[in-house]
């Protein structure tokens, strides 16, 4: 019997693996497990098991475990023991001077890129660099400087503002951890529209996260918006009221209450249901 396990390493990234046995429950989650991944093994810690972790899995694009589960070759090996935790910690404590040596070498070839994370596989067989630069970078020379360096296989990965900040984590302008980091699965693209449908403020600096893109939240209550809005008068429409035709200036959806402009130029705000289109 195969039974599937989602394991999720440091900044939060995930991986699906197989766990054979006849026990589901010989794993629980939060367990540390050594897993087998590209080039050897990696260690991190158990996030879903069996059907819930099936259900995430449906949810990353191009994953094939969604649709043949017992095809997945990559495997968990063992728990986690005592001494593997040991070396994970070590690998966690150096990384930090890891990512300050790499910075030092991108400089030093003047690569517009900016190192945000480092982190070493279980193994020591690999080191993966996250960055995030503009554009396309040409690192190719830097892959051999830091080679040489470190003495292992080193991988530097590109990604997102958004990508970024699920890695690093941080507080949001609520005062609470960030949804990417915290229990938001995937970053979903965020436009104006989303707040011009709230009638919140277009000022970017003002609807943004630590990440220096539009918040995240601004999809949790869109929905509820365009249905509500419905409902309405759009701004700027005639419409007719017991005192006649009067133009919309703007509405409240919470209060259910229009405020409107006679061809006098007086104003005045009157419950929804007494107007008419």
């Amino acid at each position: 019997m195969t039974f599937v396990v989602e394991v999720r390493f440091k900044g939060n990234r995930k991986a699906y693996f197989s766990w054979p046995t006849e026990d589901p429950t010989s794993l629980r989650l939060d367990d540390p497990v050594i897993v087998e991944v590209e080039r050897g093994q990696d260690c991190g810690r158990v996030s879903a098991l069996g059907d819930g972790a099936l259900k995430r899995c449906s949810r990353c694009n191009g994953c094939s475990l969604s649709e043949a589960p017992a095809t997945v070759e990559a495997r968990v090996v063992r728990r986690a023991t005592e001494a593997d935790l040991r070396v994970e910690t070590e690998l966690r404590r150096t990384e930090d001077d890891v990512r300050r040596k790499v910075r030092d070498r991108v400089r030093d070839h003047s690569l517009p890129m900016k190192v945000s994370d480092a982190e070493w596989q279980w193994d020591r067989r690999k080191l993966t660099i996250f960055f995030t630069a503009e554009q396309r970078v040409d690192f190719r020379a830097l892959v051999r400087d830091l080679a040489g360096v470190f003495r292992t296989r080193i991988e530097l990965r590109q990604i997102g503002a958004r990508d970024e900040a699920k890695r690093l984590d941080g507080i949001g302008r609520c005062g609470r951890q960030l949804c990417i980091s915290s229990w938001l699965p995937e970053g979903r693209p965020v436009s104006l529209s989303l707040a011009k449908d709230q009638g919140l403020s277009l000022n970017p600096t003002q609807i943004s996260g630590p990440c220096g893109r539009l918040l995240c939240c601004l999809h949790y209550e869109h929905d509820f918006y365009v249905q509500q809005r419905k409902r309405f008068p759009k701004e700027g429409k005639v419409v007719r009221t017991p005192d006649g035709l009067e133009r919309v200036l703007a509405i409240d959806i919470f209060r259910e209450r229009v405020t409107l402009r006679a061809d006098d130029g007086s104003t005045r705000v009157v419950p929804l249901d007494q107007i008419s289109s």
